[in-house]
């Protein structure tokens, strides 16, 4: 199973948590990718995920630490945010994520404990298969695990997601036992106990038979992803400035940078790794060589967003490439835009600058 692909669109570029995880801003193209990958995924026999119903991108909080109320109607989710949703469940997806957010149309519950929004899930879209929270010890919903778990399930929910927070024995025996005591006193029915694990064990059915793995097709959809403006070569010895900034909780903290990636193609290429520097000390070190400046959602931090345009200022050669969502245009000579910021997409990146430097 993936807990994946993300049927979030990119509604505001004030959310802080979905980023370039959802394929877009419009719908009907987003569904069309959300399509492709659960069919893709499910025909070599790995359950997809579409998260998180009914859909993240219009939010501008983080469901980590606080709980986001949706600005939306439901008329409006039905036209916009439900599509991606609809087009998961008519590919046959097997599981689709709550997300821990607030439709005031709904009521006052997070949609992860709200019997409306599952209903609506079930009978307006036509999705059979299992409901999945999305982390019950995520701040939007208390953070009270026992109290969550119960919640969910006797909305509708099938299968807790508890992998956010160290758990042992004794944790996992005390939700079982809270579950349990739940069915005791009436407050969670036997009945949607054994609905819920029928629909969760059905995730775990044998996998088909994987006839073949193409290994570079990553590579090839990193490359088509790409959008340029102006000429991004950089002579032999460019200085690229890999910008850290903190990554969001859902990403986590991985390896990142275009540097690495560059002086495998161009040797001369000199790195600076910084979480804060100026252009001045940028401009220092570069002399008359090109720039590279790498950032991730510039139009989050405002110390990117003032680098690359301080440099511009400066007169100096700058190719800015954006690894997050795009943002504004910072006015820099070229820029790219490879929408994430994985190894292919560094690669591809890395490959545009060299075809545009020979």
């Amino acid at each position: 199973m993936n807990l994946a692909p993300s049927a979030d669109l990119v509604l505001t570029l004030d959310d802080p948590i979905i980023g370039v995880r959802a394929f877009g801003s419009d719908p009907v193209l987003a569904a069309r990718h959300v399509a492709a990958w659960v069919e893709g995924l499910q025909t070599v026999g790995v359950a997809a995920c579409a998260k998180h119903f009914p859909g993240h991108g219009a939010s501008t909080e983080d469901s980590h630490e606080q709980l986001p109320v949706l600005p939306r109607t439901e008329e409006q989710l039905r036209a916009v945010e439900l599509v991606p949703f609809q087009a998961a469940v008519n590919a046959g997806v097997r599981s689709i994520m709550t997300g821990h957010l607030v439709v005031p149309e709904w009521g006052n519950a997070p949609v992860t404990l709200n019997k409306h929004a599952i209903d609506l899930l079930r009978s307006e879209l036509g999705f059979t298969g299992a409901v999945i929270t999305d982390g019950l010890d995520m701040k939007a919903v208390g953070g009270d695990l026992a109290v969550g778990a119960v919640r969910a399930l006797a909305a509708g929910v099938d299968a807790l997601c508890l992998g956010g927070m160290a758990l042992d024995d004794d944790d996992l025996q005390w939700l079982i036992d809270s579950i349990v005591a739940a069915v005791k006193s009436g407050e969670l029915s036997e009945e949607r106990l054994t609905q819920a694990a029928t629909r969760s064990l059905a995730l775990g059915l044998p996998p088909s038979t994987v006839d073949a793995h193409d290994a570079e097709i990553g590579l090839t959809a990193a490359r088509r992803a790409l959008e340029v403006r102006g000429r991004v070569g950089v002579g032999a010895e460019p200085v690229v400035v890999d910008l850290v900034v903190d990554p969001s909780i859902a990403v986590g903290d991985v390896p990142w940078g275009l540097g690495p990636y560059l002086r495998e193609v161009l040797a001369g290429t000199e790195v600076i790794a910084s979480r804060d520097i100026s252009a001045d000390e940028v401009a220092k070190v570069a002399g008359d060589r090109t720039i590279v400046v790498v950032t991730r959602d510039a139009h989050r931090h405002t110390s990117a967003r003032q680098l690359v345009t301080n440099l511009t200022n400066l007169g100096l050669d700058v190719v800015h490439v954006e690894t997050g969502v795009p943002g504004p245009d910072l006015g820099s000579v070229a820029r790219i835009d490879t929408h994430g910021g994985s190894r292919v997409s560094l690669r591809a990146a890395a490959e545009l600058i060299l075809k545009g430097t020979t």
